[in-house]
């Protein structure tokens, strides 16, 4: 049985052009999901399929980096796929699934191929990584850049958060300690503190 397997690293990004691909190598069912490649355990979905197939299937993905864009993970997946009998089909490298009918030989170029196409993958969430932080750098230089939006705001998209925030103001003015107003608003200390120094501090 072939089994599928697709995942891009947010919910932003389409999964559209992975899932034809996959359809179209004959996968019969499919897991996906929309979370970073870093590593398993934090990939329920890929859990699943790694659960789900048995020996003889075959694990399908679109590209390695599918499976995952670290170096070690990578290996350590790929082990225990073939521990179990289950072959990977990777559908941009179809030289992974080439036989020269020694089988000694097909194992080791499979695994110098893996090790090589791990290692890029390891490298381009690095380089992604990089250029990021460097984005940001730049956008805070120009006086662009926001950060992520805080909760508990006067601008918070949420209305609850809002009026959570204007109440914790209104205790903090009337000099009420922060650990009474974490327990009266329902927050961690930490947070009410935090809305203190993002309000001015009272």
């Amino acid at each position: 049985m072939k089994v599928g397997y697709a995942r891009v690293s947010s919910t932003d990004q389409n999964l559209a052009r992975q899932l034809e691909h996959l359809q179209q190598a004959g996968a019969e069912k499919i897991f996906q999901e929309k979370v970073s490649g870093k590593d398993v355990e934090h990939r329920p979905e890929l859990l699943k399929a790694l659960d789900y197939v048995r020996q003889g299937d075959v694990l399908v993905v679109d590209s390695l980096d599918r499976l995952s864009r670290d170096y070690d993970d990578a290996g350590n997946l790929i082990r225990r796929l073939r521990g179990e009998g289950v072959k990977l089909d990777v559908l941009d490298a179809p030289f992974l699934s080439s036989k020269t009918g020694n089988a000694d030989l097909d194992k080791m170029m499979s695994d110098l191929f893996v090790t090589i196409l791990s290692y890029i993958a390891q490298n381009e969430r690095k380089e992604i990584k990089a250029r990021q932080r460097a984005g940001i750098e730049l956008a805070k230089k120009r006086g662009a850049y926001k950060g992520k939006p805080r909760l508990y705001a006067p601008d918070s998209p949420d209305r609850k958060k809002r009026f959570i925030y204007q109440q914790v103001v209104k205790l903090l003015k009337e000099g009420t300690p922060i650990a009474q107003i974490a327990r009266t608003a329902g927050l961690s200390r930490s947070q009410g503190y935090r809305i203190r120094d993002y309000s001015g501090g009272w």
